[in-house]
């Protein structure tokens, strides 16, 4: 096994626990934090397979959203700080479930060849990245900035006009 191959488990593995993590936790912090610990393990997996661009990309843009997430999440939602922990039962069935997953899967890709790695694979990624982006999909790319910005406007109208409501019974 080689250590390309002990990384990718790892960091396979942490994708997956933050993924669980973020479905099982309660607070909203805490679940922003899983979603970051697996972002992070995504991109590591991009490193591992020489998408250094892509594994930048992912940090940065992702770092951003992970921001106006935990925004949105502490604006639209109610703080009522309630102590409600898993029943242990449950904690112990989901490790053991990833625990699983994770001798499965090692089973199955341990011995998995994929024959011969291209060698420009990683040569001018990022150029080709570029020109693939500006040339043929310019106009998904803007359509999707538009759509990012129309939700950002309507959820902070949303978070405002509850405000407004509440200030308005008093």
């Amino acid at each position: 096994m080689t250590g390309e191959m002990i990384a990718f488990f790892f960091l396979a593995l942490t994708a997956i626990a933050g993924g669980v993590l973020l479905i099982n936790l309660t607070n909203v912090v805490h679940m922003v934090v899983a979603l970051i610990f697996t972002f992070i393990a995504i991109a590591g997996i991009y490193i591992t397979l020489s998408a250094e661009f892509v594994a930048v990309v992912q940090v940065l843009i992702y770092s951003g959203a992970i921001t106006i997430i935990m925004l949105f999440g502490i604006m639209l939602t109610r703080h009522q700080e309630k102590d409600r922990r898993a029943p242990r039962l449950k904690v112990i069935l989901t490790g053991l479930a990833i625990g699983l997953f994770f001798l499965i899967m090692y089973g199955k890709i341990k011995d998995l060849d994929f024959g011969q790695q291209n060698a420009e694979l990683h040569i001018d990624n990022t150029k080709k990245i570029g020109i693939e982006l500006y040339s043929h999909y310019l106009i998904p790319f803007e359509l999707t900035s538009v759509l990012l910005l129309v939700a950002l406007i309507g959820s902070i109208i949303l978070a405002k006009r509850d405000d407004d409501e509440k200030e308005a019974k008093k």
